[in-house]
């Protein structure tokens, strides 16, 4: 019971991981129809951009770790939302209005070029962070095993937390969710009533980064060493979640997030951690079979 309890806890802090980048594919995918397949590389991106950052505060003295955190996450997320308001404006824009497959031509381009773009910049070797968060709460001991939950595992899901309930709000109650909302259900007819489309479309990608930037600082804290290529089995994963709870989905993507992070961990602890991988699309595979939408999705109705 103390393992499962454990490798719980493992696993709803990778799926919170998980549901934040997932939430950048649904939000995207919600208002324009289009999967940002470059939306890994800008998770990516905003790891770097979080361990530069690191790295400079510890040469200018810095090293009390919740201001360090805190002026990262605020750097990361400024920079890594430009990289996504000019992966917008240069890859998707002016391919909207085109045939179908000419966006997912483009963001695959736009996800080798930015690999590539990082390996040139940083290097193809491993990055690596010494750790800044240590120590945890032991809750229990069982037969010589500790479960134990570290304070940077709590400080990833109560981040997490806020960032899901700022989004909420911002959709549910602002002028700009409102806007996302008429998008959602039609591009034209919202331009036609005067919504700025395009601005609308561009702070989407605006606020997908962001949080992308978030989970790109968290993974670099939690696990200490990164890599250009982060981003693709990452970004795959998250956009397993965002269809497993439902493309389209806010709620659905954070869900099927914490679903992949617990298939992993459980997978990985009890079975083999060489084949999680298989696991995580062997549910997606399951799931849709039985509920084709997702968890939480909707079905599309096509009105004529």
């Amino acid at each position: 019971m103390a393992y499962f309890l454990q490798q719980t806890i493992n696993g709803l802090t990778l799926g919170a991981i998980y549901g934040l980048i997932a939430l950048g594919y649904t939000m995207v995918y919600g208002i324009v129809g289009m999967i940002n397949f470059a939306h890994g590389e800008i998770y990516m991106i905003g790891a770097f951009i979080s361990l530069i950052f690191f790295t400079l505060l510890g040469l200018l003295g810095i090293t009390w770790a919740p201001l360090a955190i805190f002026l990262v996450l605020i750097i990361a997320v400024v920079f890594t939302a430009l990289y996504g308001w000019a992966v917008e404006r240069i890859a998707y824009r002016p391919l909207r209005g085109s045939f179908r497959l000419a966006p997912l031509i483009s963001a695959i381009g736009m996800s080798i070029f930015l690999q590539n773009y990082v390996q040139l910049l940083e290097g193809a070797r491993l990055r690596t962070l010494p750790a800044m968060v240590t120590g945890g709460v032991s809750l229990f001991d069982d037969g010589g095993f500790t479960v134990q939950v570290t304070y940077l595992q709590i400080a990833i899901v109560v981040l997490t937390l806020v960032l899901m309930l700022i989004l909420r709000f911002l959709i549910d109650r602002t002028a700009l969710g409102r806007s996302q909302r008429a998008c959602e259900q039609d591009l034209e007819m919202s331009g036609m009533l005067g919504i700025p489309v395009n601005n609308t479309i561009s702070i989407t990608f605006i606020i997908g980064a962001a949080l992308a930037a978030a989970a790109g600082m968290m993974v670099t804290l939690y696990y200490g060493s990164i890599d250009f290529f982060i981003g693709f089995l990452a970004g795959v994963k998250a956009f397993t979640a965002a269809v497993l709870g439902g493309i389209g989905s806010i709620s659905g993507a954070m869900l099927g997030g914490l679903l992949i992070g617990l298939v992993e961990a459980y997978w990985g602890g009890y079975v083999s951690g060489a084949y999680k991988d298989v696991a995580v699309f062997g549910v997606l595979i399951f799931i849709l079979t039985v509920l084709p939408t997702g968890l939480l999705g909707r079905p599309h109705i096509q009105k004529v």
